[in-house]
């Protein structure tokens, strides 16, 4: 029984180390990056989309960083990396697995040097995490882990916090808003909608020291998330055109998104028992 029950440890031990991922290297030649920073500038000029870029000083130029970001749509990642270029910063950001295993995203994330996360194998992603970060990289994040279908700040999760801690990197807030205009959760694809402006605010870093409490830096983190998204929605240019358009705004501004309420429920209800 002693022998079974040590073969099932190792068993589920060996499957765990198999879904790690495997090993970046950061230090290699950066390939694909560049070229995919050349089409999003095509792709914003040609369709007219203007990223502003605010607080963009608050990024490091060198050393790690961790960037925490709120997220409203799918192309989030694409908009808060954009808020560490000025500073001439790549970002490595974290996301589920399923996009590296695509036949046509899956290439150009591993190729960009993204991390991988398998939420059933999360402690090997947050390892790579650490080890980008030693490595003097820029790793982005969305604590929120999934799409916020309100357009506030859902509840975060510590991993962010826990990650700065544990490297001494700088944790830097970034709110983006105005990508859910144009691809978010239960919404169609609108990618050559023109003249969609789209702002990336980005706060004073929080600098959560060993020792101190992860949960009330966590606490710290989505209150200043909100801040600057609750700044990016007044000081937004543009007003839903019409009453069928007000889709894209939160409840608490006039728009028909799910409240934050009603938008747990929708999650719960989407989430596999």
């Amino acid at each position: 029984m002693a022998d079974q029950k040590a073969n099932q440890q190792a068993n589920q031990q060996a499957n765990q180390q198999a879904r790690e991922p495997k090993p970046i290297a950061y230090d290699g030649p950066e390939r694909v990056y560049p070229p995919v920073i050349a089409a999003a500038h095509v792709w914003f000029r040609a369709l007219g989309v203007k990223v502003t870029v605010d607080g963009a000083h608050h990024v490091p130029r060198s050393g790690p960083v961790v960037l925490a970001s709120n997220h409203v749509s799918y192309l989030d990642f694409i908009f808060a990396g954009w808020g560490a270029r000025p500073s001439k910063r790549l970002t490595r950001f974290m996301a589920k697995e399923a996009v590296f295993t695509h036949r046509i995203s899956g290439p150009l994330m591993r190729g960009m040097k993204h991390i991988p996360v398998d939420r059933e194998a999360g402690m090997g992603s947050f390892r790579e995490a650490l080890r980008a970060l030693k490595a003097g990289e820029v790793v982005g994040v969305f604590p929120e882990a999934t799409i916020s279908r309100s357009f506030t700040v859902k509840e975060i999760k510590s991993g962010a916090v826990r990650m700065a801690m544990a490297t001494k990197a700088p944790l830097v807030p970034v709110a983006v808003w105005g990508g859910q205009r144009l691809w978010t959760k239960g919404r169609p694809r609108r990618l050559l909608q023109r003249k969609v402006p789209i702002l990336v605010y980005i706060g004073e870093p929080l600098t959560p020291q060993r020792g101190d409490d992860p949960e009330a830096a966590t606490v710290e983190l989505r209150r200043r998330l909100q801040e600057l998204l609750d700044r990016a929605q007044r000081e937004y240019p543009v007003a839903p055109a019409g009453p069928d358009d007000r889709w894209w705004l939160p409840a608490h501004l006039g728009g028909t998104a799910p409240t934050p309420e009603e938008a747990a429920a929708l999650d719960a209800a989407a989430t596999p028992s």
